[in-house]
């Protein structure tokens, strides 16, 4: 949402949102002030100013483009951001999308547009009439941001730091960082002492409150696949491959805030700003919960269960393909019976995690059993039908995840991240062997589609006393545009646990 900068047009509710310091609204609007030139998250603790001296923005980059700093204080880099269903067009979503990821790094607006399927101009106008930025004043925005975070949280040098952001060279950083903050980069450099020193970085990963943590680590848990994931003592651990590195990252909940910390190693540190999304989605930290819970507690029955798990999330994936393997091998059996399954294939078909990776996990955690990476498609395309019905697959289901291997390495699929919601859907389901119930699923936690609804799901079912189908999807119409999440409350209704704490 787009606010206008004027300070007589500015909309009270905003500034009352200040005032409270409400958490709902964190990431949602950001608010200049006109006698310091700083732009902040409207929780920030610095003195609330007065009402004249406020501009309300949309974004930070719209902020930073009236030419506001950003506080050094709230740290606006660390906001969640907006959620999947938001008053913003699907273009200038899939656009924002790529651009968050870091597309704009190392190609054109032009070949943005046409990964798009419009004209550059029209993407120009778009987000600029839409959004108050142009694609490149977003992109510009982003590196700085993630330099700023990398500046405050880590120990890497400037040359590392400059290109992990996102930045082609040092000296393009540095005029960009002055420009935007008015000081060289060392003079923001955070002082840590030699024992906080280490090869992998931690970074912060900021969440609307209610955020409930436990619940992830239950699902995770249930799921880790043995090599691939590990899910201990409060944290998740996994092996991640992001655009050629490879490398570990630990996940655990921060103690006080709303917020995850990852702690992630040296082999993923050239890829550290396209891996932040990444796990932002993967545990779903730019939900929006108070609006959530408003939607769905017109549900009397929906209500009770969200009174018991306010902050309950939909876990993510961390690749589409990945999901989908773990789809199939996952049809007709049990949960543990689908991560046995996993298992073999990763250590059958996966690449060793790098010998510098294990030896540096090895130190930070002893006994941690990450030592595969998950195969990808080209891997598995290779595999005959024979072969993968080693792992312990029947015939069928066997051929279906060739099939999905070859859709998803030089078939329909290859290009998946380029697709919108609706063709993704489309080509998936055109493949033999995968039904409505895994489409679904795979929009629900890859795509992180909010309205995704596998009606067919036995637990959806059985949660909602038995009913068909059918009956499920029509009583899930008003639910909507919130239904994965209305699926998630249905699922933990199953567990019969206590009520948990959020935090």
């Amino acid at each position: 949402m787009r606010y206008n900068r004027r300070v007589n047009a500015q909309p009270d509710p905003h500034y009352r949102a200040l005032v409270a310091r409400d958490a709902r609204f964190d990431g949602v609007f950001y608010v200049g002030v006109s006698t310091t030139g700083i732009y902040c998250r409207p929780i920030c603790t610095a003195r609330t100013p007065r009402r004249e001296r406020c501009s309300f923005f949309g974004s930070a980059a719209e902020a930073e483009r009236a030419g506001f700093r950003a506080c050094f204080r709230c740290r606006p880099e660390l906001a969640p951001g907006q959620g999947s269903v938001d008053a913003v067009p699907r273009l200038l979503a899939r656009a924002a999308g790529h651009i968050e990821a870091g597309f704009l790094d190392s190609h054109s607006v032009a070949e943005l547009a046409a990964q798009l399927g419009v004209s550059a101009r029209h993407l120009r106008r778009a987000m600029e009439e839409r959004l108050g930025v142009s694609p490149q004043a977003l992109a510009q925005s982003r590196r700085l941001a993630m330099a700023k975070r990398l500046l405050h949280d880590t120990q890497l040098g400037l040359a590392h730091l400059a290109l992990a952001s996102g930045f082609g060279s040092v000296r393009r950083f540095n005029a960009a960082f002055v420009a935007r903050f008015g000081r060289p980069p060392s003079a923001v450099r955070r002082k840590l002492t030699a024992g906080e020193r280490a090869a992998s970085l931690a970074l912060r990963l900021d969440a609307r409150p209610p955020l409930d943590w436990s619940a992830l680590l239950e699902f995770f848990a249930a799921r880790a696949v043995p090599g691939l994931e590990e899910c201990s003592a409060g944290e998740y651990r996994r092996v991640v491959t992001l655009g050629g590195a490879v490398g570990t990252v630990i996940v655990r909940a921060d103690a006080r805030r709303p917020a995850l910390w990852a702690e992630v190693s040296a082999g993923l540190v050239p890829v550290v700003a396209a891996l932040v999304p990444a796990l932002r989605r993967l545990f779903d930290l730019d939900a929006r919960p108070a609006l959530i819970r408003e939607a769905l507690a017109q549900d009397p029955d929906l209500a009770a269960l969200l009174r018991v798990r306010p902050g309950l999330r939909v876990p993510g994936a961390l690749g589409a393909f990945e999901l989908v393997c773990r789809a199939v091998l996952g049809q007709q059996v049990s949960v543990r019976g689908a991560t046995t399954l996993a298992g073999r294939l990763v250590a059958r078909w996966g690449e060793p995690l790098p010998a510098r990776e294990l030896r540096e996990l090895s130190a930070r955690r002893p006994g941690c059993a990450l030592t595969q990476q998950f195969p990808v498609a080209a891997q598995l395309a290779r595999a005959t039908t024979a072969e993968l019905r080693e792992v312990g697959l029947p015939g069928q289901r066997a051929q279906t995840l060739a099939h999905v291997a070859r859709a998803f390495s030089t078939g329909p699929l290859a290009a998946s991240e380029q697709l919108d919601d609706d063709a993704f859907a489309r080509a998936l389901a055109a493949i033999p062997g995968i039904g409505d119930w895994t489409v679904q699923y795979v929009l629900l936690r890859a795509r992180g589609a909010p309205d995704a609804f596998p009606a067919a799901d036995l637990g959806i079912r059985k949660a909602l006393g038995g009913v068909s189908a059918k009956v499920a999807e029509a009583r899930s119409a008003r639910w909507r545009p919130w239904r994965a999440y209305a699926v998630m409350q249905l699922w933990a209704s199953l567990s019969g646990a206590a009520p948990r704490r959020s935090t």
